[in-house]
């Protein structure tokens, strides 16, 4: 069978994309191992499945490019509200997506042309309980906490966008070896469910930069959902302030996050690099 697909990317944080109304994927775990290998297949962070949705306008399936299901993808969701306001045709200012961490509504960004270009995204409260995050550590928020990971002390902070993000902050970013580091948080007893860590420098008050490594992924150019993440860490280790746009410069792009109390908003593009046809 033949599926016809579109590959999408918000700040280089790249996903194949497939109309679910049309086409219907039997182990779309499977596909997303085979079509996100950047040698034999087309190459991307994973799969989204677009689909219908009796709640939102649509719903979003995401599978990371090792298979495993994701609950949320924030660059990812801005491409589903470019998708489902331009490919079908859902001509509405703002849309909601149904995703496996609840229902997020997005204002979509129109060029000239009334074409999405981008969007901002509320991704709801941000979640600093450890046992919801989940994160197997004591108190009531994980922040600026000490911990040893295989024989080296960082300084974490946790939170949860609908999955669990540690943050830790670094003098020079670059100089990470994320390859090494990354993988002895993401399997670490301490995150029951893995985890997507961020690494943080402050360049200046409203200006972080950040890379990041994705459970299921590794390394990827940019996550939505670490960025609101990264921001509520800044603002909770008083790098940054709450109601205040930040700026947070990622391996792909630049995304612009404003962290309150009751809400996370993320800001930032949308973009189809090409459409095409595979055999499944």
């Amino acid at each position: 069978m033949k599926v016809a697909f579109t590959k999408m990317q918000g700040c280089g944080n790249d996903y194949v994309y497939v109309d679910a109304r049309k086409f219907e994927i039997e182990d779309p775990a499977d596909l997303a191992v085979r079509i996100s290998d950047r040698h034999f297949g087309i190459g991307s962070d994973g799969l989204i499945l677009v689909a219908p949705s009796e709640t939102a306008d649509a719903k979003m399936i995401m599978f990371n490019l090792d298979g495993s299901e994701g609950k949320m993808c924030g660059n990812g969701i801005r491409c589903v509200g470019k998708f489902v306001h331009d490919i079908w045709g859902v001509k509405k200012d703002t849309l909601t997506i149904e995703t496996r961490s609840g229902i997020k509504t997005l204002k979509m960004q129109l060029d000239e042309h009334g074409e999405a270009v981008g969007a901002t995204v509320d991704m709801g409260r941000a979640i600093l309980s450890p046992e919801l995050i989940p994160v197997d550590l004591p108190g009531e928020r994980v922040v600026d906490r000490e911990v040893n990971i295989d024989g080296q002390k960082f300084r974490i902070t946790c939170v949860s966008m609908g999955n669990p993000h540690v943050v830790i902050f670094v003098q020079d970013v670059e100089k990470m070896d994320l390859a090494t580091i990354g993988p002895k948080f993401e399997h670490h007893p301490m995150f029951p469910e893995s985890v997507n860590t961020e690494f943080v420098e402050i360049l200046e008050p409203g200006l972080l930069r950040m890379r990041v490594w994705e459970r299921g992924s590794g390394e990827t150019w940019a996550c939505g959902t670490g960025t609101c993440a990264t921001v509520v860490a800044a603002c909770l280790n008083g790098y940054a302030k709450q109601g205040q746009d930040v700026h947070v410069i990622l391996n792909g792009g630049e995304l612009v996050i404003n962290y309150t109390d009751e809400r996370v908003l993320m800001t930032g593009p949308a973009v189809i690099s090409f459409h095409g046809e595979i055999e499944v």
